[in-house]
């Protein structure tokens, strides 16, 4: 039988530089953990920006930590109509001529030249994980995903590996909705 793996809907957020967490926060601010996320030392902050676009803006959308060496937005391709911006499907750090928006927090505001993205779909791996999937950093593969009424197969699935993640696969609210993957949700690899 194919070994599961889980499926998490990632929603829009926020990455910020400890630069930007100071502008937005105020000097000397530090992100407040709100809750622990599935991959090991990352956290949903209680903190919470405006996104800006030139069409509409977003309110209250969450900050994940901790502190990157960039700030970078991820969207869904139906967030980014809303802000009215063009953001490209990309992995998470992948930011050279991605859209670019407006961050507005109590403190103050950041103007991001680009950062605004569509994370593209992807597998986190241990490298023990990876070795039991027979997999490499970097391989693109399918995964499908059971649901009532809405089975699907995603293509394009980057598989991602590193010793400091932990097993699981993120899609965003767009294709979390196409597929009905609510709740506790596996996938499995297909051929």
């Amino acid at each position: 039988m194919a070994k599961k793996i889980l499926v998490e809907t990632s929603a829009r957020h926020v990455h910020l530089t400890v630069e930007d967490i100071e502008t937005l926060f105020g000097k000397g601010h530090e992100l407040t953990v709100k809750k622990m996320l599935s991959q090991p030392g990352q956290f949903a902050c209680e903190e919470k920006v405006t996104v800006v676009g030139p069409k509409k803006s977003i309110e209250k959308v969450s900050i994940l930590g901790p502190a990157r060496s960039a700030s970078q937005v991820e969207v869904s391709l139906t967030d980014a109509r809303t802000l009215g911006v063009q953001a490209p499907v990309r992995e998470s750090g992948d930011l050279a001529g991605s859209a670019p928006c407006k961050l507005v927090g109590p403190c103050g505001e950041v103007e991001l030249s680009e950062g605004v993205i569509a994370a593209k779909r992807h597998i986190h791996f241990t490298p023990e994980d990876a070795a039991e999937f027979g997999i490499k950093d970097k391989d693109i593969v399918k995964v499908k995903i059971d649901s009532d009424g809405r089975s699907l197969i995603f293509d394009d699935v980057i598989c991602r590996v590193s010793k400091s993640y932990a097993l699981a696969m993120h899609i965003d609210t767009d294709e979390s909705n196409a597929a009905c993957a609510f709740g506790e949700c596996y996938g499995e690899i297909v051929k």
